[in-house]
This record gives structure tokens, C-alpha cells and sequence, in this order.
């Protein structure tokens, strides 16, 4: 894989709002373009520390990404190709952070509408089929791709709730930095946050799945966006 993400040719099934395909194909570039919906994928990786308290890891994307360069998202994010069933489109976790999954490895969270049109010329209507994984792996177990991931960074619940609600303007964070896209930072390195390093949501998405994290860890046994 290249290091650059510019495949703007890649075909996506257009789909009205709800994910179901209209039986149209157009390509990624003309998709986002027009503003059409189609399907996505999001999976989250969280864990538990040793103290009970559970974390949550984002993926810092790519500043070569053509939808939110350089800001933090969904631990894995990637679009269905045309035809792609949500279990092909797990390719996406190995592909991205080098973690192979199967459907069996996933909690369902639900299914999101997510509209962004804050960059000129980009309309980004997806349809996103949510997950969860939890696991305990070191940040060092994974291997952030440098064409789609600089950074993969873990936050725990309790801090992420208190940026998210407003109680603190900033918090620190462990980050797995990509040595090639960071080649002057440590592999293993402190971070700073803030609410404004996040892909802008309107529904406090991140919020929202950081919530259900802490009630998964408190043995609720219901959880959904």
C-alpha cells in the first residue's frame, strides 16, 4: 500500500440513509463530491487496566486522508467497498492497525448517520455499522499503517468523559506514534488532547461511545449508540 490515500476511484454502493444500496455505484471521489450516503465501517478497541479502570483507543488519521486529515476517530474507520459485506469490510482492522478480526470478536453498538460537509468541496453522508472489541493488548501490539493511521492513542473513560462534558479542557494521553510520520517523537510518547484534535461531530458520537464503554466495564449488559 502507498503512503498517500488518493484512491478516489474506489466504487461505493450509494445507499439511501437507512445503508440500503439503491443499486448504483459511483466512484469515492463522486461520492463525496455529491454528497451521497453510503456504508461504513467503525470499530472500537477498548480494555480494561489492571485497577478496573477501562480505556478507550482512537486512531489519529492520516493527514493525506481527503475527510478529516490528522484528527482523531473511531479506532478503525473504512468505507464498504461496492458489493462488501460489513464482515469483508473487516479487513479494515488488519489493514489499519494490523488487529485480524472476525465478526465472533465484536459487541454491536448500532447503527449511525453521520453527515459532514465542513470542507469545501466534500460532502461526507455515511451510514456507520458500529462495533466494539475488547482487548488488552499493549498499544504496542499494534501496527498503525502510515497511509491511513499516524498514531493510535488510549484514553482512559474517565478522562475522555471529562473532556467530553466540558469538566477539563485538556488531558493527557498514551500515544503509539507512527515512526514514519513522526519520525522525531519516541514510539511510545505523552500526548495532549483536546476536544478540538476529534472528527467534529453534532450527536457527540465519541461521548456517546465512551459512556457505553464504561457501562460494558460495569457489567451493564445492554449497550447501543
Amino acid at each position: 500500500m502507498s503512503d498517500s490515500y488518493t484512491d478516489q476511484d474506489e466504487l461505493f454502493d450509494v445507499c439511501d440513509s437507512l445503508g440500503r444500496p439503491l443499486g448504483l455505484r459511483k466512484r469515492r471521489g463522486d461520492v463525496h463530491r455529491d454528497g451521497d450516503w453510503h456504508r461504513s465501517l467503525h470499530c472500537w478497541v477498548v480494555g480494561q487496566y489492571r485497577d478496573g479502570t477501562p480505556y478507550i483507543v482512537f486512531q489519529r488519521r492520516s493527514e493525506t486522508k481527503d475527510t478529516s486529515p490528522g484528527k482523531l476517530d473511531a479506532t478503525v474507520g473504512g468505507h464498504l467497498a461496492a458489493g462488501e459485506s460489513i464482515e469483508e469490510a473487516l479487513r479494515e482492522s488488519e489493514e489499519e492497525i494490523g488487529l485480524k478480526l472476525t465478526m465472533s470478536d465484536l459487541l454491536p453498538l448500532g447503527v449511525r448517520q453521520a453527515a459532514i460537509d465542513t470542507e469545501p468541496g466534500v460532502r461526507d453522508y455515511e451510514v456507520q455499522f458500529a462495533f466494539v472489541h475488547q482487548s488488552n493488548l499493549p498499544l504496542t501490539d499494534f501496527r498503525p499503517n502510515p497511509a491511513e493511521v499516524t498514531a493510535l492513542v488510549e484514553v482512559p473513560i474517565p478522562d475522555a468523559l471529562d473532556l467530553f462534558t466540558g469538566k477539563r479542557t485538556e488531558i493527557s494521553a498514551k500515544a503509539l506514534c507512527n515512526q514514519r510520520c513522526h519520525p522525531n517523537e519516541a514510539w511510545i510518547a505523552e500526548k495532549r488532547i483536546r476536544v478540538e484534535h476529534f472528527v467534529p461531530q453534532a450527536d457527540r458520537y465519541f461521548y456517546r461511545v465512551c459512556v457505553q464503554t464504561e457501562l460494558l466495564y460495569q457489567g451493564y449488559p445492554h449497550v447501543s449508540i
